[in-house]
């Protein structure tokens, strides 16, 4: 099988971290595989809140509604991707690359990481997940939240996707 399929197979979201410090090297790396993601026209829309403070983490848990970001509390950092309004209408799209990007390089490096979706979600004091975080991370208006990307060490690494398991009928070759 192709190494890079193998690896898309590996990657899954992780939700439980061990509580440890991820090093800074492997850091850097998942933040460079997101300034390396292609985007519409080469604008480059994004702009991220590199998160490590505790305190800060476990405020950031109750962004969501249900414990969809309860998952912060134990994670060692999230990263939060934010698309500039003012530069280009495809920052949703460029912000998904970015998210991609990060996610991958993450399971390459052995990190466990969760895409947490932020737009058009709610918190839990029933703010829009947006407006919770733009108060505690002080950012500008301008930017239009993507998603948290939250990484640590894994509790456990879920098993891999098999190929077979794809629903091959979603594939229309030619026409619909």
């Amino acid at each position: 099988m192709d190494a890079f399929l193998e690896q898309l197979l590996a990657r899954r979201s992780v939700q439980q971290y061990i509580g440890e410090e991820i090093s800074n090297d492997a850091l850097q790396l998942v933040l460079q595989a997101g300034l390396a993601s292609a985007s519409g026209r080469n604008q480059k829309p994004w702009e991220w809140v590199v998160v490590r403070n505790r305190e800060t983490l476990v405020k950031m848990s109750h962004c969501r509604k249900n414990g969809a970001a309860k998952m912060l509390q134990n994670a060692d950092c999230a990263i939060v991707v934010l698309g500039n309004r003012e530069k280009t209408d495809t920052l949703v799209e460029d912000c998904s690359i970015v998210m991609s990007n990060m996610h991958l390089m993450a399971d390459h490096l052995g990190l466990g990481s969760c895409w947490i979706q932020g737009r058009m979600r709610y918190a839990e004091d029933d703010t829009t997940t947006e407006e919770y975080l733009r108060q505690l991370l002080q950012f500008l208006e301008i930017f239009q939240l993507e998603a948290i990307l939250s990484l640590g060490i894994p509790l456990q690494k879920p098993e891999p996707h098999q190929v077979e398991s794809f629903d091959t009928s979603k594939v229309h070759w030619e026409k619909f």
